[in-house]
């Protein structure tokens, strides 16, 4: 999984600006820290709007998918009709969990055995390869690619820009990383972990401060 920051409007001060507009004041260094605290432990929400962040993200579709569930982003994927796709698939690695414990609500993810891992590192192999071929075969025969790309699994890699103030990415980081400071128990997707992890290091270099009191706060979302 890759994550690359491509451009952002504003930061802490943008948040302190925004948030002073409502009283007219203004403040000090010592000040503003404390107004972004009470900010965000009060969960004043609005100010944190005032950043954009664009992110070019590149992952496997099975978790794009799962991050577009978040309706509170604009996303522009690459797109299967338009181009040849890359021959860029996922396999799990040795870190993975691989075994499901437990009932729905209610399970842990666990390592698998070294059987499970041949096993699964094999088959992601095996599909990869033999889908590849049938892509690359329907393209030959001049298939449209819109209908050639359905042979395709869902570990293919795809990319896109998905753009978001700081306030929903604070909402994404507080379901899709685990955290020791979480107060909100959350069980994130293995793969979508990577790349919000990613996501929140890039965060921290457009508002230090804010991502600071988003952990000190038990990172929940204002």
């Amino acid at each position: 999984m890759t994550v690359e920051l491509i451009d952002s409007m504003g930061g802490d001060h943008s948040i302190i600006r925004a948030a002073r507009v409502s009283s007219g004041t203004a403040g000090d260094d010592k000040k503003d820290c404390g107004l972004l605290n009470m900010l965000m432990r009060d969960r004043h929400g609005s100010p944190f709007e005032a950043v954009t962040i664009q992110f070019k993200i590149e992952c496997p579709i099975f978790v794009a998918r799962e991050f577009f569930r978040h309706r509170i982003a604009s996303y522009n994927e690459v797109s299967g009709r338009y181009k040849v796709l890359e021959s860029v698939f996922y396999v799990p690695s040795a870190e993975r969990p691989l075994r499901q414990v437990g009932k729905p609500g209610a399970y842990t993810f666990e390592q698998g055995d070294y059987k499970q891992m041949q096993a699964t590192h094999a088959e992601h192999m095996r599909m990869a390869t033999e889908a590849w071929g049938s892509y690359e075969h329907l393209l030959k025969h001049d298939v449209a690619r819109e209908v050639a790309r359905n042979v395709l699994p869902l570990s293919l890699y795809t990319s896109f820009y998905v753009t978001m103030n700081a306030r929903s990415l604070m909402n994404f980081l507080s379901l899709r990383a685990t955290h020791e400071n979480t107060t909100v128990p959350t069980f994130p997707l293995h793969e979508i972990e990577m790349v919000a992890h990613q996501m929140e290091d890039e965060f921290k270099k457009v508002c230090p401060i804010t991502q600071e009191l988003f952990n000190h706060h038990g990172r929940v979302c204002p």
